[in-house]
């Protein structure tokens, strides 16, 4: 048998007639006679269900939900009444019922009800086990680094969730987290949730540049049947899967100025209104969004809003770039060395001190994703347990800078496109009479970085190659 129903009424052979019903549609069926023995048998045994009829000797079928609701709420209550009127229909939602029949009870009714209360069990399960996922290692624990510039940013985070749990109203600050791409602005804004007021509700998460601007109000904020050709179905918008937690607007620069419009009505009002409705909801959610563009010259080039940009940025949190974070690079590199070993079945991977000089070397124009993912690679094709600095598939080529940009171009008439590596280090070196240090410069490099290149690239010096 898959479920288990509990029945509690007082008429046995209105009892015996469900139990025997549902026992024939493979679900386990307990009676009890009263809430009183209800409540004994439910510190033994959970059933996915409770059947109770509202009139019952004792306790009322009203006061036992409310009772169940609080002890393990987990449990679907349906309330069966004689009445069958508005009121007492409303009084058993109120305490905690998924929902109600109307005697006589219809063992076909009853049984679609049940088939109904079992998919928002599980649902609920679903949404659960998938909230707990997004948690694990999302909190504060989740911000490596020790550097002077992350412990900063750390130390605020701590300081915002401290005066929000202080806080008397629900209605937390909005924050807006800047950075470059890969500083791990996802990763803030999930400490902000989890470790906060609101971890108990949804962190949804969207991206604003990650699908057609004309597709974005639909994804945010839903949609009638009929609202436009596709709309097939009443939809729920990303906003309203918010409600009760926190709503994380990546990418934030990216949106156009009709919905930055409506984001500002959505943030001043709680108000939405879904794409083809006459009618607003109200909802209860806290708003965090990010962007590695520079907002102010946005709102300077007439781009963004003015008082959106205000209103998003009660708080404001600035990520450090990875090459500003000295001293990180190292501690980051080594986590995900563990971390990625462990997933491809490589314990005890650890890196040689050159590749451990070269890390440090390098500038991370991508920062921590960048790292991360170049060590997924190196860990994918790792054959010993040493990593070394051969072994890192990292890309100077992409150093960031407008000079080194310009000198990995090719100086022929109509060459716009990047030399190769090679071909690039030797010319920069003739152009400098080999001058290590002043190469490095140019290119955007650390000394030791070109070093590693001009080793690992076999390079000689043509008046020395004798």
């Amino acid at each position: 048998m898959e479920h288990s129903v509990l029945i509690v009424e007082d008429d046995e052979l209105l009892a015996g007639n469900i139990r025997t019903y549902l026992e024939r549609k493979n679900f386990e069926a307990l009676v009890c006679h009263s809430a009183e023995e209800a409540l004994e048998l439910l510190q033994e045994q959970v059933p996915d269900v409770l059947l109770t009829d509202n009139s019952l000797p004792g306790m009322s079928g009203h006061e036992l939900i409310r009772e169940v609701s609080h002890r393990v709420p987990q449990v679907k209550p349906i309330m069966m009444t004689g009445y069958g009127n508005i009121e007492d229909a409303v009084q058993a939602m109120k305490a905690g019922a998924f929902h109600y029949l109307t005697k006589p009870v219809a063992l076909a009714e009853l049984k679609l009800l049940l088939d109904k209360a079992l998919d928002a069990q599980r649902l609920e399960h679903k949404l659960d086990f998938y909230q707990a996922r997004a948690a694990q290692d999302a909190g504060l624990e989740a911000l490596i680094g020790e550097s002077a510039a992350m412990l900063e940013v750390k130390s605020m985070v701590r300081q915002l969730l401290d005066a929000e749990s202080r806080m008397v109203d629900a209605e937390l600050p909005a924050v807006l987290i800047e950075g470059e791409t890969g500083t791990g602005k996802e990763l803030i804004a999930r400490a902000l949730h989890f470790d906060g007021a609101r971890c108990k509700g949804p962190f949804v998460e969207f991206n604003c540049a990650s699908i057609p601007a004309h597709l974005l109000e639909a994804e945010l904020f839903g949609h009638e049947k009929g609202a436009f050709t596709d709309a097939k179905d009443r939809r729920l918008g990303l906003v309203e899967a918010a409600d009760g937690g926190t709503l994380f607007l990546d990418e934030v620069g990216e949106m156009d100025l009709v919905l930055q419009a409506k984001l500002l009505k959505l943030l001043e009002d709680r108000t939405i209104r879904r794409i083809g409705s006459v009618k607003e909801r109200k909802v209860n959610l806290r708003i965090i969004s990010a962007t590695n563009c520079n907002l102010e010259q946005m709102v300077q080039q007439g781009r963004f809003r003015r008082d959106l940009f205000f209103r998003l940025r009660i708080i404001s949190i600035k990520v450090p770039r990875l090459y500003a974070r000295e001293g990180d690079v190292l501690l980051l590199a080594r986590h995900f060395l563990k971390l990625h070993g462990r997933r491809y079945g490589k314990p005890g991977l650890h890196f040689s001190s050159e590749a451990e000089h070269l890390l440090q070397g390098y500038s991370w124009p991508g920062n921590v994703r960048e790292l991360r993912n170049m060590l997924e690679q190196t860990v994918l094709l790792a054959q010993g347990d040493l990593v070394t600095a051969a072994q890192l598939h990292i890309c100077p080529t992409l150093v960031e800078g407008e000079h080194y940009r310009t000198q990995a171009r090719g100086h022929g008439p109509g060459d716009g496109e990047p030399d190769s590596e090679r071909d690039m280090v030797i010319r920069m070196l003739d152009r400098t009479d080999w001058n290590v240090t002043k190469s490095a410069r140019l290119l955007g490099l650390t000394r030791d970085m070109l070093r590693y290149r001009i080793e690992k690239l076999g390079l000689v010096r043509p008046d020395r190659h004798h």
